[in-house]
């Protein structure tokens, strides 16, 4: 059993960065699907979606739910929908903090999710290019 990854962002940001990170390792590791946010559907109807999806995508050792930005409808939408069910939200999805999770898919959910914190922050550098 693998843990399944939930990508809930909005429009065309989950897809894209799962594309990228996927083309970046040459695989997709892990029982992945994206909810795409669009601003025309009611809230209900997005918690309800990504129940469904959660429900696709567990396998028994839990799904994580990475999200755009905390507060947002998407993150909101991650957190009701997951609420009942074995899962991990973890806010802020970049490129880093997918490829980390991407390199590491028999980790427990805990781990995981770990891993994605620890993989979103560490690829946040600020370049000083100064001579």
């Amino acid at each position: 059993m693998r843990v399944g990854l939930l990508i809930v962002a909005h429009r065309y940001i989950g897809s894209e960065i799962l594309t990228a990170a996927s083309r970046t390792l040459g695989l997709c590791p892990l029982q992945t699907s994206s909810l795409e946010i669009l601003d025309e559907e009611e809230l209900e109807t997005l918690v309800e979606r990504g129940r469904r999806m959660i429900s696709q995508l567990d396998d028994g050792a839990g799904v994580l739910i990475l999200t755009d930005a905390y507060g947002s409808t998407p993150a909101n939408v991650s957190v009701a929908a997951g609420g009942a069910r074995r899962c991990r939200v973890v806010t802020g999805l970049n490129l880093p903090m997918l490829l980390r999770v991407f390199n590491y898919p028999s980790r427990t959910l805990e781990e995981l999710a770990g891993s994605a914190a620890a993989g979103g922050r560490a690829g946040i550098i600020e370049v000083d290019q100064q001579p």
